[in-house]
């Protein structure tokens, strides 16, 4: 039930983060979400791609820095509160919360988040045996 993220370490410099997505795009890749976080120096784009292996090969080709990294899509109900009551269930659960991001797509009537976990087996576990959906890879590079 765990998603393959893709993680880009890019300089903070114009045409850099254009050089990524024309890479991927030139390969075939569509992006499925993202997530860019940034220092002075460097950034962390995050992506959710619907070809890992394909992506990772082409953004390493053009010399980048590319990590593969299990994180966990979540339906979350898309209503005031519909988040907090998955994270009470997660901080109850025992279970820390590394980052997250939101998703591209609805699933239903629920948006759909990314989470980074510790431990990402215990909290598929708490989420489950709490009713909350965790969504299959396959499910999450296709919608």
């Amino acid at each position: 039930m765990k998603v393959e993220q893709i993680s880009i370490f890019i300089e903070n410099k114009s045409g850099r983060l254009a050089e990524v997505t024309q890479a991927l795009g030139d390969s075939g890749v569509n992006i499925r979400a993202l997530s860019l976080a940034d220092t002075s120096d460097f950034g962390i784009l995050r992506l959710i791609v619907d070809k890992t292996d394909v992506a990772k090969q082409a953004l390493k080709e053009k010399g980048f820095t590319v990590n593969k990294t299990a994180v966990v899509a979540v339906e979350v109900p898309d209503r005031p509160t519909g988040l907090a009551g998955i994270l009470k269930v997660l901080d109850k659960g025992g279970v820390n919360v590394e980052y997250m991001y939101a998703f591209v797509e609805r699933c239903g009537e629920n948006a759909v988040i990314i989470f980074r976990f510790d431990d990402p087996e215990a909290a598929i576990t708490v989420l489950t045996e709490n009713g909350v959906r965790v969504l299959e890879g396959d499910r999450v590079y296709t919608m």
